[in-house]
């Protein structure tokens, strides 16, 4: 089976360069893109779901030039192919305004401030990339060493 993908999008090369130092922890398990803009992040996407793979995190900067993080997101999450992928967003300049919208349109489930603890990035991610494997009903034993044990416990006790 192919694994599944983790789409890192910042407009800043510098941080996209950080995200992919930091997220190695996943690359025996997951692929990674890493994309300068939501429209790039859409052609990747589109290639993606063509091959048949499974976008499980999508990781995204809020201030971008031309399309916002939570324009993005708000178009993945209202694309009918991408039902379960996890939305998590990056930002440092977002306002309480901002937040809600990203909250009520894009539907994010996870949002980091920057600059973030690197703990924090992957154990959110962690988080993400669990929830996705279980609620698409993948065999959750391939991707143990990079899931978050507490939530695959507390999931799977709930559903025996």
């Amino acid at each position: 089976m192919a694994k599944p993908n983790i789409v890192c999008v910042d407009d800043q090369r510098d941080i996209l360069a950080t995200l992919k130092k930091e997220l190695q922890f996943f690359r025996e398990y997951t692929k990674l893109y890493y994309c300068e803009s939501g429209d790039e992040a859409a052609k990747v996407l589109d290639e993606i779901d063509a091959a048949g793979e499974h976008v499980a995190v999508i990781i995204c900067d809020h201030v971008m030039p031309g399309k916002s993080g939570v324009e993005f997101l708000s178009e993945v999450n209202n694309d009918i192919r991408f039902p379960k992928t996890k939305k998590l967003l990056l930002t440092g300049l977002a306002t309480h305004e901002d937040t809600i919208e990203a909250i009520n349109k894009a539907k994010i489930d996870s949002y980091i401030g920057k600059p973030w603890e690197t703990h924090d990035l992957i154990n959110k991610s962690r988080v993400l990339l669990t929830e996705y494997i279980l609620e698409e009903g993948l065999d959750y034993n391939e991707y143990l060493p990079v899931l978050d044990q507490d939530t695959l416990y507390a999931r799977l006790r709930n559903t025996i």
